[in-house]
């Protein structure tokens, strides 16, 4: 299964292979630390998302091999992002629940629970919605076709709400491809995969999208390990720009994109620190306001 296979992977396995950059396209520059005082911890840190006024992050900590997944936030409060505690609707291990995602407008937040099979680690998408108090409200869990047997892993939403996820469900060409959903009607999904170059023989379970729907951001294993992956949209066709510059001896995992698509945090191996935060620029000017820093905390 594939979340079943993730840490294990991550860890051991990998791929690379990266088709030349476009012209164009300016390389990254090195990534730098991020991970916050109050949240960085032996663990891992993983997979974060802001709400929309940069004053919450809801985040993924695992221990130091990458398992037993659990959902915590921490919010900026006097010039200081908080010690982590889990959110309002999250359930406590032994159910594991990971990649949490905080739409654009801040009305939705999406995340993967094995809620419903802990005892299978079928990790399907499930949704809270924002009430009126300012909470969240009771989980859902979304309707097959975006669900399905096997599991699911980082729900990410463009600005037109378009749902993109990893799979490993069945016809996945390497064992695990990337997919977008589209709610043609409340309640009601089509799935498609994204296909080539997207979604070829290596092994792809992770995808971040831009807001404007022309960058996307894929973890994929092509053979040695999980590196990020960088493609741009042309017309109908996606485009791959190459592979984002990481640590080569480290698997990344968890990409999140700045609103305007010039910065990228993500996840991998520091030390003896295990799992950290890092930073990376895509642009050469990119917009230093996010990630949020809360008073300077961030990049310890």
């Amino acid at each position: 299964m594939l979340f079943a296979k993730r840490a294990p992977t991550l860890v051991c396995a990998a791929a690379l292979a990266a088709c030349g950059a476009a012209a164009e396209t300016p390389p990254p520059g090195p990534a730098t630390l991020w991970t916050p005082a109050a949240i960085s911890g032996p663990g891992y840190e993983s997979s974060p998302s802001f709400n929309s006024d940069g004053r919450t992050m809801v985040y993924l900590a695992a221990d130091k091999d990458f398992r037993t997944y659990r959902l915590m936030q921490s919010r900026c409060e006097k010039g200081a992002w908080s010690q982590p505690a889990p959110p309002s609707f999250a359930r406590p291990l032994p159910v594991i629940e990971a990649d949490p995602f905080v739409t654009p407008d801040g009305k939705r937040l999406y995340y993967i629970s094995s809620r419903h099979a802990p005892d299978k680690e079928d990790f399907d998408i499930w949704y809270v919605e924002r009430t009126a108090t300012g909470g969240w409200g009771e989980p859902q869990r979304l309707p097959e076709p975006v669900n399905s047997p096997a599991a699911e892993l980082l729900p990410r939403t463009d600005a037109d709400g378009r749902l993109y996820f990893g799979s490993s469900r069945a016809g996945s060409a390497g064992g695990g491809d990337i997919y977008v959903a589209t709610e043609v009607r409340p309640g009601e999904w089509k799935v498609e995969n994204l296909g080539p170059p997207v979604s070829g023989s290596g092994y792809e379970y992770e995808a971040e999208i831009s807001r404007d729907g022309r960058t996307l951001i894929t973890v994929s294993d092509r053979g040695d390990r999980s590196h990020l992956y960088r493609y741009r949209r042309d017309g109908d066709r996606w485009i791959e720009v190459g592979r984002v510059p990481a640590d080569p001896d480290q698997f990344q995992v968890g990409p999140l994109l700045s609103p305007k698509g010039d910065r990228l945090l993500f996840a991998q191996r520091h030390g003896d620190r295990s799992g950290e935060l890092f930073l990376i620029d895509l642009v050469p000017e990119p917009d230093r306001s996010w990630p949020p820093d809360c008073g300077g905390q961030a990049g310890s």
